[in-house]
């Protein structure tokens, strides 16, 4: 159930609407909203009695809510969620798009990697430092070195950062060098790294698993989202399919769901989406044409030279060449992108 505040409702209102929410056993949620506070209710195995609520001083409604994925469903919140990354803003009515190379290999690398990405229009910095791959005998990334030269790199060029966090142990470490967590597919139902995250203050980037429905991605979001980070974006990265042509199947129907089911920013991942350089250009225009609120591209200064996943990065002039493409569509639906800030 969702208990919806008046709009001037007040502090003291309010926190005792949560206490009797708290009394009778059940989680109290505070979902901020533009206009008013709204409380979500978690925690009931039956349904509760809207008259409980309706009668009490500053509440203005209390709505029961169908989805199993209540706090991050657009019942719960109908205006979008916006992320604020340290100026930049996840979600809304502007893209923004992250960019760089799948690993951070070196000082060099990085540092060229940040310059380009930003000079065609990225506003945030993706690279790995810890590289979960299929082989144990593949780069397995620089780890607390790697988190170190991203964050010379935000220093020098001003993006922010998002790496992937790999599991419960490293989450101090990578959470002190970077602004946004990302949790790669293969994790998506690591219940103990969603709850981890879900104690912290910081923007979370969660990306489907390999063969995740659409009600599963949601119910991790709700894993974070209900120990209290509200600040989780959902990323469309490919699901695995009967498909060999391609690396993954993007689903692009998820884009327009997803914003129809959730009030969270949707993200499309185009290059693990179909895993060849060629034509990741293609479904980042599909991405954007779908309503994404953002794009997350690799791109490498020497593709063919990569440590991991060359075979699906962009060189500097291939990611140039698909920002102007990218600009165009987003004009076209009156969704710009984000610039980045001068340094």
């Amino acid at each position: 159930m969702l208990i919806v505040m008046k709009p001037h409702a007040t502090a003291e209102q309010i926190e005792a609407v949560k206490q009797k929410i708290q009394s009778m056993g059940l989680s109290a949620h505070s979902i901020p909203g533009a206009q008013r506070v709204a409380i979500g209710i978690t925690g009931n195995r039956e349904a509760l009695e809207a008259e409980q609520f309706i009668t009490m001083a500053g509440v203005a409604d209390a709505v029961r809510i169908s989805q199993p994925f209540k706090l991050v469903s657009r019942e719960v919140k109908e205006e979008d969620t916006v992320i604020d990354v340290g100026g930049v803003l996840l979600g809304g009515r502007r893209i923004a798009v992250m960019a760089g190379p799948c690993s951070v290999e070196s000082k060099e690398q990085i540092l060229e990697a940040a310059a380009a990405v930003k000079s065609a229009g990225a506003v945030i910095l993706r690279g790995g430092a810890f590289k979960p791959r299929t082989s144990p005998y593949e780069f397995q990334g620089l780890r607390e070195e790697g988190l170190k030269l991203l964050a010379l790199a935000r220093e020098r060029t001003g993006l922010k950062i998002v790496t992937e966090i790999k599991d419960t142990e490293t989450v101090p470490m990578v959470a002190a060098y970077a602004d946004i967590l990302q949790v790669g597919a293969r994790n998506m139902q690591n219940f103990s790294l969603l709850e981890k995250l879900g104690s912290l203050d910081k923007p979370v980037l969660l990306k489907r698993g390999l063969s995740a429905t659409l009600k599963e991605l949601l119910m991790a979001a709700e894993y974070i989202v209900s120990r209290g980070n509200h600040r989780v974006a959902l990323c469309e990265r490919g699901i695995r399919t009967f498909e060999t042509m391609t690396r993954n199947t993007l689903d692009i129907n998820a884009v327009p769901v997803l914003k129809t089911l959730s009030h969270l920013p949707v993200v499309v991942d185009p290059s693990h989406g179909i895993g060849l350089r060629q034509h990741v250009p293609a479904i980042a225009r599909a991405g954007v044409a779908a309503g994404a609120d953002a794009l997350i591209i690799e791109v490498h200064p020497q593709p063919d030279k990569a440590l991991s996943d060359g075979h699906q990065s962009l060189s500097s002039a291939e990611f140039a060449t698909l920002m102007k493409q990218v600009e165009g569509i987003a004009r076209a639906i009156q969704r710009p992108l984000i610039s980045p800030v001068p340094t």
